[in-house]
């Protein structure tokens, strides 16, 4: 049987792998606080570690957590739970300073620079707080939106997480052309009717491209309420 240090490093190693191939978008939540943690504890892996670490973070409310609350999660240890807690707060004073101003469609358009001219679609969605503050922006997944893989559940699973008021959703096209497909409305109706059993308010899909965007609140494509 292999010892679990070694199981522990190829456990994170996965995590790192897809951290340096795809960004932090594509890594979840507990495979990015893996890479940071390094490795677990005797009958528990790292990975396991951190889902009970966010678990935690979650219950108590990363506003609320202490060092003494993440030490008493078996395995994670004083230095751990100070260094997981550091993150945090560093995390909480960034987010704060980050929060200048409300982002118009077109900010959103350039912050989209990294993947307009990508070959494949990339869908993105803005996570804003209560009064538009960008909160995240997180690239979601990569394909074909005809595939019908752009699931609302993928969505606001993360808004829920991170408690976002609305968002916006946007996504290139390869062929350069900014007019929405069948499937691109259909898609925008689908999450607008999730958000607004959710209470999480969906405020425009924008189609980008290099060279311009179009947004399909202010072109009336689909009926945002």
């Amino acid at each position: 049987m292999r010892s679990t240090r070694i199981q522990d490093k190829e456990l994170v190693d996965l995590p790192r792998e897809k951290f340096e191939k795809y960004g932090a978008g594509r890594v979840s939540d507990e495979e990015l606080l893996a890479i940071l943690l390094g490795s677990g504890t005797k009958g528990k892996n790292v990975l396991s570690l951190a889902k009970e670490v966010l678990r935690k973070v979650c219950k108590v409310g990363n506003e609320n957590i202490t060092v003494a609350d993440l030490q008493g999660i078996r395995g994670l240890g004083k230095v751990k739970s100070q260094q997981v807690a550091a993150l945090l707060a560093l995390a909480k004073r960034l987010h704060t300073q980050s929060k200048k101003e409300v982002l118009t469609t077109r900010d959103m358009w350039k912050l989209c620079s990294d993947f307009y001219r990508s070959a494949q679609e990339h869908l993105v969605v803005f996570y804003l707080d209560t009064r538009s503050y960008l909160i995240q922006r997180e690239i979601v997944f990569v394909g074909s939106l005809s595939e019908s893989i752009a699931h609302p559940r993928d969505i606001f699973e993360k808004a829920l997480l991170l408690h976002a008021a609305s968002l916006v959703v946007a996504h290139n096209h390869p062929s350069g052309q900014t007019s929405p497909s069948d499937a691109d409305v259909l898609i925008t109706r689908r999450l607008v009717d999730a958000g607004t059993m959710l209470g999480i308010n969906v405020q425009d899909h924008l189609i980008v491209t290099p060279t311009d965007y179009f947004s399909m609140r202010r072109e009336g494509a689909v009926d945002f309420w």
